[in-house]
């Protein structure tokens, strides 16, 4: 009896040590390796509770200045939200490189994450930061995970938030114009609807075409992505490969670009509304995305008439077409349900259905510009009585 107790005691003994050995090797994995280092459960990434605690930030964290390691990016163009203001980072892994793909978004390493933050501009045209999204490829099985936090009101910190939330803001637009609104934080769900395709979570803006540009807001110095002052005329993607954080990438005048939606300087107007489509809406509207049954594909290479929406009846847009028969008719964007839906906030009406709250003005007069110049495919007056 004396010999049982006494081996169970070893046994319970050695359990309680191997615990405490875990969690010790948990905080030790959370507090060292450099930003973005969390503690593993089973091998997985955990998500930390406050954004403070990954390190992506030094000094005052609401200035988003980002630590050594810490490669600030932006796009050509980007997706809309709101009129928000977005600062973009990508954490990698130490030792570890980006592989360039020519098509689709590129390839990133296990461990990496992607950060993104929203902000808008008060009528005092103050900076405040109202939500932040991460995005992190698990070691473990390699998929892509989500999480959002919201900032505390006194932006001191932005705490781990999966359930949404509605938030009254006024706003400045871009033409420095108020505008009152609900603001829309997505719950964990909702993210993946417009970042899942054919069933796997991904990345939707961090594609080389999308990163082909030399950056509006050049970092220099430590701490800002190591770019130096010499390099800031330079290609992003230069600079990364540059930097040996990219490998793969081809001559720079080989890499796909996709135009600037409001680069009307070096775009057609045709060119910056497909770019701003793709952006905004083919996520979705694409094979394998959440609008997939739709068959309207949006994507800047599709090529499709039909696909594109020209002279498309909609297959389940139902009261949200508004009486409209076509997604596009060229020569006529009053009567085309493309413009129709983007110039809506109405539930069930507005597209993008997510991500949005008021309608973006400078998107509408260019997607109706470009439609308005189309090539009519068939006499505009037997439409128009279609229509009726």
């Amino acid at each position: 009896m004396r010999k049982t107790c006494f081996f169970v005691g070893i046994v319970a003994g050695l359990i309680v040590i191997s615990v405490l050995a875990m969690q010790g090797c948990n905080d030790g994995g959370a507090k060292s390796g450099g930003p973005g280092s969390t503690g593993l459960a089973g091998g997985g990434f955990v998500f930390k509770e406050k954004l403070s605690e990954y390190g992506f930030f030094v000094n005052k964290l609401s200035d988003l200045q980002p630590a050594p390691g810490v490669l600030p990016y932006e796009l050509v163009t980007p997706l809309f939200t709101d009129y928000a203001v977005k600062d973009r980072f990508i954490v990698l892994p130490a030792g570890q490189t980006i592989r360039y793909t020519a098509q689709g978004v590129l390839d990133f390493p296990d461990s990496t994450i992607l950060v993104k933050n929203f902000a808008y501009r008060n009528p005092s045209n103050q900076k405040i930061l109202i939500e932040t999204r991460l995005l992190v490829k698990d070691p473990q099985d390699k998929r892509w995970e989500v999480m959002d936090y919201l900032w505390k009101e006194d932006q001191s910190d932005a705490i781990r938030h999966i359930t949404g939330a509605r938030i009254p803001i006024t706003l400045l637009d871009d033409r420095g114009d108020r505008i009152s609104t609900i603001y829309q934080v997505p719950n964990t769900n909702d993210c993946k609807r417009c970042h899942i395709n054919n069933d796997v979570l991904t990345p939707i803006g961090p594609k080389a075409r999308n990163l082909n540009f030399v950056r509006a807001r050049a970092e220099t110095g430590p701490g800002r992505g190591g770019v130096n002052r010499e390099d800031t005329g330079f290609n992003q993607l230069v600079i990364w490969a540059k930097q040996g954080r990219l490998s793969g990438l081809p001559a720079i005048g080989q890499v796909e670009r996709l135009p600037g939606w409001k680069d009307s300087l070096h775009f057609s107007v045709g060119q910056r509304a497909r770019a701003y489509l793709d952006v905004n809406c083919a996520h979705c509207h694409t094979r394998g995305g959440d609008a997939y049954n739709t068959g309207l594909f949006l994507e800047y290479q599709q090529t499709d008439p039909e696909h594109i929406g020209i002279l498309k009846a909609p297959v389940s847009a139902g009261g949200g077409a508004g009486g409209l028969n076509y997604d596009i008719i060229p020569g006529d964007a009053t009567h085309s349900i493309l413009a129709y839906r983007m110039n809506s906030t109405e539930p069930g009406t507005a597209m993008p259905e997510l991500a949005r709250t008021v309608i973006h003005q400078e998107a509408v007069a260019l997607i109706r510009n470009w439609i308005d110049q189309l090539p009519r495919k068939r006499p505009l007056k037997k439409l128009q009585q279609k229509e009726q």
